[in-house]
């Protein structure tokens, strides 16, 4: 990865942005999940995505520039059926993210993470089940979810703000807000949302 980030500085002699969107769902209980598949979901999801802000930080720090948007997704703000692995990701990338962007304010490096929420996506689709097989299913959530370009232009428009976070998506969003405010009511809604 380093050495990707080393030609890429090298053919535009600058690195403004890094976007990291890489990543992979689950449709699985957490009893029924194995654990290649956790460690899976993980590799991809966490180590990989903090891998390239990794090889890309010490050029940033040089430049004494640079902006790192992170995609976490709204099951990083609260777990939900069928996504322990994926949800767990998704924490750690929003703390990891947080802690970065403390340390690297000084070096004018600027981090915007991303929640979306139903985003009309194939990552349903290639979500993993219980024994790390495609889902292979459109769900409902994302068949009906906004539009990838909605969502993308949302996402810009902070960026271009520094924001240090921006969730995207429609009314599932309140979820966040009802969480935080009203815990009780959050998961007396929450256990009778539909998994897919």
């Amino acid at each position: 990865v380093g050495m990707l980030a080393q030609q890429i500085l090298s053919h535009y002699g600058k690195i403004d942005v890094l976007i990291n969107n890489g990543g992979i769902s689950q449709r699985a209980t957490a009893f029924d999940t194995t654990m290649e598949v956790n460690r899976q979901i993980m590799e991809v999801n966490f180590f990989g995505n903090i891998a390239m802000t990794k090889a890309v930080l010490p050029i940033f720090r040089q430049q004494q520039s640079g902006q790192i948007l992170v995609i976490s997704s709204i099951a990083g703000k609260f777990g939900f059926f069928l996504r322990s692995a994926y949800s767990a990701s998704k924490h750690a990338v929003i703390g990891y993210y947080e802690s970065l962007s403390l340390e690297e304010e000084k070096n004018n490096i600027s981090v915007t993470i991303a929640c979306p929420g139903k985003i009309n996506t194939s990552i349903s689709i290639n979500a993993l089940s219980a024994d790390g097989s495609a889902h292979g299913v459109m769900d409902h959530n994302q068949d009906t979810g906004m539009s990838v370009e909605i969502c993308v232009s949302q996402i810009i428009r902070a960026m271009k703000k520094n924001k240090r976070e921006v969730m995207v998506g429609g009314k599932e969003l309140l979820a966040v807000k009802i969480k935080r405010f009203f815990p009780g009511l959050f998961w007396s809604i929450i256990r009778k949302q539909k998994a897919v």
